[in-house]
């Protein structure tokens, strides 16, 4: 298994909430309908010169919007990300955790080099500003730091989920620390997010969690059939630069609060694969 490639324990058969009965398929339809017209308007925008006008406060609500329209409440809490070069990580359990990272602030998101190649989702990645990263080669990490870095230093933000593979939600990984050296070399604060998928008002929830060999049609249909299911965003202190000074100690103070399971024992040995969004 390559560094580039981390893996999690986590797998649908083991970790995930079965989809609800027959009788959410009406409210599961109209909620995916929802959330493709919102999509489909967002690449519309993409599409056009005007993509550079859009105000970020709408581009946050557009993100919003589309995380609602999947039938998940949002929940934010904390205070404004900073402005300026910034780099923006979370752990990560859900495709959901994209749309909920831009709604905090919008940045670009990185990918594996593989996704520019694939027919529209490709093209339209690009011309969003994803970061693409040939994460199958260690050679190619100093380079990838790089690119961060730099894209940092013009004051954009990046986001990042430096767990490298979705968890559960119940346990989840350590943040790997090659990512937060474009933070020091740019010279940037690190804007940690914790995400959690609530069933209920307290419940911590894995119907959202999009593990494993999971298809991201199984796991549209789980989230837009779910009932209760509520999306916690916590904004933690932003890191300022200089307060650590390596890379090691700087993703160790990023982390999300609390226990971290570097391993989870499901009775199932089989690792997660990772997916095209997940980086570092």
């Amino acid at each position: 298994m390559s560094a580039w490639l981390p893996s999690a324990p986590c797998t649908p058969g083991t970790c995930v909430e079965p989809p609800t009965a027959a009788r959410a398929l009406p409210r599961a339809v109209l909620r995916l309908t929802a959330v493709a017209v919102l999509l489909l308007a967002g690449v519309a925008v993409v599409l056009t010169p005007l993509r550079t006008r859009v105000p970020a406060v709408l581009v946050r609500f557009w993100c919003r919007w589309i995380v609602r329209a999947a039938g998940v409440r949002v929940r934010f809490t904390g205070a404004a990300p900073p402005e300026g070069g910034l780099l923006l990580v979370a752990n990560h359990v859900s495709w959901l955790d994209v749309p909920l990272l831009a709604a905090v602030r919008p940045a670009r998101m990185l990918a594996k080099s593989e996704v520019g190649c694939w027919p529209v989702a490709g093209p339209l990645a690009a011309r969003s500003g994803v970061l693409f990263i040939e994460r199958d080669r260690l050679r190619a990490l100093p380079d990838t730091v790089a690119v961060i870095a730099r894209a940092l230093r013009a004051g954009a933000a990046v986001a990042v989920f430096p767990e490298g593979s979705t968890w559960c939600g119940r346990a989840r990984g350590r943040f790997r620390r090659a990512v937060f050296q474009a933070a020091l070399d740019a010279g940037v604060p690190v804007q940690p997010v914790r995400i959690r998928y609530l069933s209920g008002e307290r419940a911590v929830g894995t119907a959202a969690a999009f593990v494993g060999e999971d298809t991201l049609l199984a796991s549209l249909w789980r989230v837009a059939s779910a009932r209760g299911l509520t999306a916690e965003v916590e904004v933690r202190p932003a890191v300022p630069p200089g307060r650590h000074h390596d890379r090691r100690s700087l993703a160790r103070a990023a982390e999300p609060t609390g226990r971290v399971a570097s391993a989870v024992r499901h009775g199932h040995s089989e690792k997660a694969r990772s997916k095209s969004m997940r980086t570092l």
